[in-house]
């Protein structure tokens, strides 16, 4: 695949979206894009499906609804897309190399069209955000998606249009896949309206809600102060 003009329009956007480097940012962005650091998240978000769903079917079912985001998220990236297209990540082609700021350390042998990171984070984000219903939580989980993203860009292992197309086929994934979940959800579970001050329009209660956005908040504060240890 021919990635000739679009990389014209990548080598444009990629310095003005990575920025300038510093050892602060430079910490931060590693953190910030290692899978581990977002362990609790995932273990929050697992625990608000148990606690808001009343029977075993009812979380099965999100929990099988996530794994077929992130399986097919991640299956046309890494299993399809990225073979096929064969684009090198910015850091790794020696006609882009020169031109970028890199940070030290940073290697991955992987193509770069399209960014997993993207795909899966936000099929995840755009299928939460349809369950839960909520607008300040899905702002939270939008932040979380679009924060792994760039930090994807500013350690340059992917270009700009990289990730555009990332989060496009994320957010159709994570809504096909909520689609599907309602169909199956509607058959095992009684129609209720939640109109309670202390529910969501889905039924999940605001302190879990704000226990997620929270959580997300921490695990930034986090990673803020452990890079600023590192400097």
């Amino acid at each position: 695949m021919d990635f000739t003009t679009i990389t014209q329009y990548d080598l444009w956007l990629l310095p003005l979206l990575s920025g300038l480097h510093t050892m602060f940012f430079d910490a931060f962005a590693q953190i910030l894009t290692a899978g581990v650091t977002w362990i609790l998240l995932y273990i929050i978000l697992f625990f608000i499906v148990i606690k808001n769903n009343e029977t075993m079917g009812q979380i099965g079912l999100v929990v099988l609804s996530v794994a077929v985001c992130i399986l097919f998220a991640d299956g046309m990236a890494d299993g399809i897309a990225k073979p096929l297209c064969m684009r090198l990540r910015p850091l790794n082609d020696p006609d882009v190399r020169p031109m970028l700021n890199l940070v030290a350390g940073m290697a991955d042998k992987n193509y770069s069209f399209f960014s997993a990171h993207a795909a899966n984070t936000f099929s995840v984000c755009v299928f939460f955000m349809l369950l839960v219903r909520h607008l300040w939580f899905s702002v939270a989980m939008a932040g979380w998606s679009l924060l792994n993203c760039w930090t994807r860009i500013y350690l340059c292992m992917h270009y700009p249009s990289d990730i555009f197309v990332g989060l496009l086929w994320g957010a159709f994934v994570g809504a096909a896949v909520y689609i599907v979940y309602r169909r199956f959800y509607n058959r095992i579970s009684p129609k209720l309206h939640f109109i309670s001050s202390q529910y969501t329009r889905s039924g999940y209660a605001l302190s879990d809600v704000y226990l997620v956005m929270n959580v997300i908040l921490l695990t930034i504060l986090y990673a803020i102060v452990r890079a600023l240890t590192l400097m």
